[in-house]
């Protein structure tokens, strides 16, 4: 009897917390039509707000890919002073709130932080221009591949790798044949949780960007200046473009998942 119980209520936690707020958001964007809420996304500003983000998602998941990598490496095959204080700084970004990490960037490199003015001089604009962006991001998104490659790398162990050195093998040779193959459904979850941690990435970024429409506004940042303008629509539709493209990467996590159990049952 108590199976079922948990099982009821899980499912009505779930419907109500992760079910109904996505359908509330898709059933306000089509509440004028699927062609009107399709037009509100040709607006000039909107589109810049889409490609911004997809460039920012971009890069912000290259660098943090290569970074954990080999950070993830670093800590699972050594031992050495300092680890566990590079461990609790990697979960910073996850323990503090990312308005406080924008207020870091614009203490850096605003118009009156730190280095600022000397950038100013030299017409570097990091502040409320998209390097900042890039930036903000990368701090809130840095943890996820590290933090998901570390614990597959220690439990793989070291002893294919120190086979391929006494083989012959350089460094990268022994990373990209020997350590990444053997974690490539860690990483590919380290990835798609970086993507879609970065495509709705809000505080940090709202904090560097300025709002500048067209220019710094990136989705999450553009569906707040419309919803705040009273375009409803226009602002459901392009919450609901950005659920979609968030949900598709966490989604894309599980398919090796679904893929190994075809496979299974095939056989």
């Amino acid at each position: 009897m108590m199976r079922y119980v948990l099982w009821v209520a899980t499912w009505l936690f779930i419907l109500l917390v992760l079910v109904a707020p996505p359908a509330m958001v898709l059933s306000e964007a089509l509440k004028d039509g699927l062609w009107a809420s399709l037009a509100t996304l040709s607006d000039p500003d909107g589109l810049s707000a889409i490609w911004l983000t997809l460039r920012v998602t971009v890069v912000s998941v290259a660098i943090n890919t290569v970074f954990g990598v080999l950070a993830a490496w670093l800590l699972a095959c050594f031992r050495f002073r300092g680890r566990q204080a590079l461990l609790v700084l990697l979960e910073l970004p996850l323990s503090i709130s990312p308005v406080v990490s924008g207020l870091v960037w614009l203490l850096l490199f605003g118009a009156q932080g730190w280095f600022g003015p000397m950038l100013e001089r030299w017409n570097i604009h990091i502040a409320f221009a998209v390097p900042g962006i890039i930036l903000a991001t990368l701090f809130v998104t840095l943890p996820y591949v590290v933090r998901t490659l570390l614990p597959v790398m220690e439990l793989q162990g070291r002893d294919a790798e120190e086979a391929a050195v006494l083989a012959g093998a350089n460094f990268w040779q022994v990373l990209w044949h020997v350590t990444l193959p053997g974690v490539r459904g860690a990483l590919l979850s380290g990835v798609l949780l970086t993507t879609a941690r970065s495509l709705g990435e809000f505080g940090a970024v709202s904090v560097v960007s300025g709002h500048i429409p067209g220019e710094t506004e990136t989705m999450p940042l553009h569906i707040e200046n419309l919803y705040n303008g009273y375009q409803s629509v226009a602002a459901f539709t392009m919450a609901a473009l950005l659920g979609v493209m968030a949900m598709g990467a966490v989604l894309l996590r599980s398919a090796p998942e679904w893929i190994a159990r075809l496979r299974e049952r095939k056989a």
